[in-house]
């Protein structure tokens, strides 16, 4: 069966009897084995997944490195000049950071302390999620989600990285909470909230993920006729979210010494950009790039995510009994955001894994409610029908195997991540140990630059410097110390040599090195 509408379940609001049976209960696994095993599950990924993007490191990692240590790597985007990257997203994190050096010895604990509070975070967000669907749609349904949120590679590297994009998928997953649960009336302006911090603070695109739910109240308040308060639901949701970029711009404008606004600068360069400029520079990808990627990072869940609007419609086809217009209706409204969200970004030339994070929750819920739908049908013990007529243990064992086909592969997956892509996390731990460095030394990075984990994992006395490789295109430069100008002034100080079309500057190389700080297999081309 689709999933249900609460009001109108029959398995949670049966007239009362006499003989009454004993309601169900709403979850099939307890919230706080829930919570345990999604924290256990983040913890995890916060101790032994790799960063997949240096872009994860260069503007994220080492901005809060700068705020937290007073230096650091700098991007071209961290320019005033540009200023396309919040600091009100990097200070949340810079004070996560700098409470950890209270209790923490080394700047990799500090690193490993912020993954922690991001693992903490995301399951914070899962469990209430679990705790809606499972409420709202279907017990069966939310432990479906669960697993496959639990044993996805997707969300074993996006739940703690820091990235606006995994922020992103925080919120959308506390939108989607609120407007699926409707026990207290609609929180519409909750939703819109949620979504809007999501896109304000984190990713500007992200905001695409709440159309659906929007369009959805509008028509239902035309059809019902109440289009005033579904608006002003919508108004106050709007105004909430104008209070948090009123936030944003006042941070920003505080770090980059000039009046700011940071989504739009992003909306701006990426999509009107002109010649020359824009992600398209940075690379392209043909448009399977996604396809292949969530196949890998979610194999047959992917499938199932895909499915799961045909399977909606052959259930409405060809059993309309199981399933209400109401309830068709709010399950296309489910369903949609991950298509949109996958059609958008497929057209995109300039792609990356990170962009499908925001809807990973999405993709999760899609392939729980198509698996739903499935089992119900092959539950059918209708001897008319084909499925009726298949023994109950063959259709038991066909499904076991295919869920346990999925999870097994997601779990290899995840161990190939740790145990081959893990040497970056690992290669500066011996520079820890006392009396192997000296003030003025310094790390030297070559054509494996992009493997490079951040300051985090340097001793205080030692910088990381790029030595000339085959790579011509533009690197980090450094932010100016605040021991040297002051607080924070690398922040609103215009930096030499950086440009916004990806144009190599000669004057970020170093010339001189030692060979024993060199670091990774150096090409001069």
């Amino acid at each position: 069966m689709a999933p249900k509408a609460p009001e109108s379940s029959s398995e949670s609001s049966a007239a009362p009897q006499t003989n009454a049976k004993p309601v169900p209960q709403p979850f099939f696994l307890p919230l706080n084995v829930v919570f345990y095993l999604c924290l256990f599950s983040n913890v995890l990924a916060a101790v032994l997944a790799p960063i997949q993007d240096c872009d994860e490191v260069f503007n994220y990692w080492e901005p809060t490195h700068y705020l937290s240590h007073g230096y650091g790597l700098q991007t071209w985007e961290y320019s005033p000049e540009y200023s396309i990257r919040s600091w009100l997203y990097i200070t949340l994190h810079a004070f996560v950071a700098k409470i950890s050096t209270f209790f923490t010895r080394t700047k990799s604990a500090q690193f490993y302390f912020v993954r922690m509070a991001l693992a903490f975070t995301c399951t914070m967000c899962e469990t209430r999620l679990y705790s809606v669907i499972s409420r709202t749609l279907n017990p069966r349904i939310g432990v479906l989600f669960l697993m496959i949120m639990l044993f996805s590679p997707g969300m074993f590297h996006a739940s703690t990285a820091l990235l606006p994009s995994s922020f992103a998928m925080y919120t959308s997953m506390l939108g989607l909470s609120a407007f699926l649960d409707s026990r207290r009336g609609l929180q519409t302006a909750r939703g819109i909230m949620w979504f809007g911090i999501g896109a304000l603070i984190g990713w500007p695109f992200a905001g695409a993920l709440v159309v659906p739910f929007v369009l959805e109240e509008l028509v239902l308040g035309i059809i019902f006729q109440e289009v005033q308060p579904v608006f002003s639901r919508i108004f106050s949701g709007i105004a909430r979210c104008l209070g948090v970029l009123l936030l944003e711009v006042a941070v920003d404008s505080f770090f980059y010494r000039k009046l700011v606004v940071v989504p739009w600068n992003i909306v701006a360069y990426n999509v009107f950009g002109g010649a020359g400029k824009g992600p398209d520079i940075f690379g392209t990808e043909p448009w399977t790039f996604y396809a292949r990627n969530l196949l890998l990072n979610f194999n047959i869940w992917f499938v199932l995510a895909l499915s799961s609007g045909p399977l909606l419609a052959l259930q409405a086809l060809f059993r309309p009994h199981k399933t209400s217009k109401e309830t068709l209706l709010r399950s296309i409204t489910y369903l949609f955001p991950f298509y949109l969200w996958l059609g958008i970004f497929t057209f995109q030339p300039h792609k990356e894994e990170r962009f499908m994070y925001p809807a990973y929750p999405f993709l999760a819920l899609n392939a729980a409610i198509g698996l739903h739908i499935l089992l119900a049908y092959l539950g059918s013990n209708n001897r008319q029908e084909l499925v009726g007529r298949i023994p109950v243990k063959l259709k038991f064992a066909v499904i076991i195997s295919a869920a346990l086909f999925g999870l097994n592969l997601g779990l290899l997956r995840i161990v190939g991540m740790t145990t081959a892509y893990n040497a970056p996390l690992k290669v500066f731990g011996d520079l820890e140990q006392p009396n192997i460095t000296s003030t003025g030394d310094f790390v030297c990075v070559g054509k494996e630059w992009y493997r490079f984990p951040s300051s985090f994992f340097l001793p205080d006395n030692l910088r990381a410097k790029f030595v000339r490789s085959e790579f011509k295109g533009l690197l980090p430069g450094e932010f100016v110390e605040s021991k040297k100008s002051g607080p924070f002034a690398g922040t609103w100080m215009v930096p030499s040599g950086m440009n916004d079309m990806n144009q190599e500057d000669v004057s970020k190389y170093v010339s001189e090195f030692s060979d024993r700080a060199l670091i990774g297999p150096r090409n001069t081309g």
